[in-house]
């Protein structure tokens, strides 16, 4: 069993070339096989990946459902990963806390949710874990202006949250832009959805320095197909 000590988690690598950025990895574990779950989560981590994105989906915010807390509090016993717990529920004020006690790191609402935005953000912080708003293709970067200095991290979606494998959406580079515009220095800014080794460079182009992967990493190759996307 390996440490849950949240310090030493999520540190960053910088991408050479024409991008002079540091990015992070985050492999979604939506499109893994769950039969080997601990193992090709191990595996991404090993080849240097440095976050896990865990997309807890409840049927009502978005049509699908996916895992919730047994599946993340087990996974924390194999792994030191940073976990990007992404709650795609409504009211999501009323987990936040059991979240955390089962190994969040950082956890991410969405403006489009139920509830209040800033009380969910406050009740992050109080649960000791990294703040972050999503919001989705279609929602204006406005809508999250008015909180932007009270998180660490902002989701632009690239796909319509719910199922993976969908197409990229490069309109969404736009929203990118602006955020980034605004952000403060540090602010992360995270894309999920349509990433592969061969369009990675367009978010990060735009601004993103966190990017969610999950076909394009789990697959046969699970260590090259890390490597490649961080080469």
């Amino acid at each position: 069993m390996k440490s849950s000590n949240k310090k030493n988690r999520g540190r960053n690598k910088t991408r050479k070339g024409l991008i002079d950025i540091s990015i992070i990895l985050a492999p979604s574990i939506l499109a893994a096989d769950f039969g080997r779950l601990a193992e090709q989560v191990l595996e991404t981590e090993n080849a240097g990946a440095q976050w896990l994105h865990l997309d807890v989906m409840d049927g009502h915010f978005v049509p699908n459902i996916s895992f919730g807390i047994p599946v993340i509090s087990s996974l924390r016993k194999h792994t030191n990963m940073f976990f990007d717990v992404h709650l795609m529920i409504e009211h999501p004020e009323k987990y936040i806390k059991a979240f955390a006690d089962a190994g969040a790191d950082g956890i991410t609402v969405h403006i489009e949710a139920e509830g209040d935005t800033e009380e969910q953000i406050r009740l992050i912080k109080s649960a000791g874990c990294m703040p972050a708003i999503a919001l989705n293709p279609d929602t204006p970067a406005e809508k999250v202006m008015p909180y932007i200095n009270d998180v660490d991290m902002i989701l632009c979606m690239t796909v319509f949250p719910g199922y993976g494998g969908q197409a990229y959406m490069p309109e969404v580079e736009e929203k990118i832009r602006a955020v980034r515009k605004a952000a403060r220095p540090g602010l992360k800014i995270e894309v999920d959805g349509g990433i592969y080794a061969e369009n990675i460079h367009r978010p990060i182009g735009a601004g993103a320095d966190v990017i969610v992967a999950g076909t394009a990493v789990f697959n046969d190759d699970i260590t090259g197909s890390v490597k490649k996307l961080l080469r």
